[in-house]
């Protein structure tokens, strides 16, 4: 197992959550399988996956055998999954979850998420009321949401009445959305980031480059280092052992408040921003 130390975060539902973790967006199969026991050999405790990625069995499988095992037990293990826009509503939220949980071999999820808000089928808030439904009779630990913006997010707690306790969005240097983390922080919501490396495109820029060099990491534990120190969870997605060792040991790497400032200041540069479609029209059927 990797020495390390993984910071956790407490919901606002009273719950802990380690604010690194897996993401396993495109693995399927056997090398799914292998990437999540892997992981949980280095010391990862963390697993995020979605009805759309068509992997929850896979990483179901990947968990249970680990538990029968003896390698971790469940109540170690965080495990997320998220219900796709098409299942939105009533019906089709206890249908996908019971649908995640027979793939996943699960007896409770830790945390469910609502992917997209998709605001054109004006079915979010229905769906997270029917979530919170499912959360009383027992099988889902938290409840949460992605890809929500402030004004959905505003209106889904003031009409459930109940505060998404993470909103895990698309950010990484360049577009840390410190607008939507505000709003995070005066509700008592966390921020998780999928894509924390932006897909690599990030790590060939200079000034993270140059503090990489300076602190002995790689650039991409420093963008993770970066990222956790503002309390910020990350699932970045790999199959490699090399690079699953690597994104954990970035819980190691220290960065002072110059280098913090430094990327800080990359939101202000020409050719970063979002990356990714933006949930105010995505998905668009």
């Amino acid at each position: 197992m990797t020495n390390f130390a993984v910071p956790s975060v407490t919901f606002n539902d009273d719950r802990e959550m380690p604010l690194l973790g897996l993401g396993t967006y495109k693995m399927q199969g056997k090398e799914c399988e292998r990437a999540v026991r892997e992981a949980i050999e280095l010391g990862y405790r963390k697993f995020d996956t979605a009805t759309l990625y068509d992997n929850e069995e896979a990483v179901g499988k990947a968990l249970t055998d680990a538990f029968a095992a003896g390698d971790v037990d469940r109540d170690e293990v965080f495990v997320t999954t998220k219900v796709w826009h098409t299942h939105h509503g009533e019906e089709g939220t206890t249908q996908a979850f019971q649908e995640s949980m027979g793939k996943l071999g699960l007896d409770y999820l830790d945390l469910y998420l609502i992917h997209w808000p998709y605001p054109q089928g004006g079915r979010y808030v229905e769906t997270f009321e029917q979530m919170a439904k499912l959360q009383g009779m027992g099988q889902i630990a938290s409840i949460g949401v992605a890809n929500f913006y402030e004004e959905t997010l505003e209106d889904l707690i003031t009409k459930v009445g109940i505060t998404p306790v993470l909103n895990q969005v698309e950010l990484h240097p360049g577009f840390t959305q410190a607008e939507l983390r505000k709003f995070h922080a005066d509700h008592d919501v966390v921020t998780e980031a999928w894509s924390p490396l932006a897909r690599g495109v990030v790590l060939g820029n200079p000034d993270i480059q140059d503090i990489a060099a300076e602190v002995g990491a790689t650039a991409g534990q420093v963008v993770l280092r970066h990222l956790l120190n503002h309390g910020i969870s990350v699932i970045p997605k790999t199959s490699q052992p090399e690079r699953l060792k690597e994104n954990l040991e970035s819980v190691n790497v220290e960065l002072n408040d110059e280098h913090m400032a430094r990327i800080d200041a990359l939101d202000t540069r020409k050719g970063f921003g979002r990356m990714f479609p933006d949930p105010r029209r995505f998905p668009d059927v």
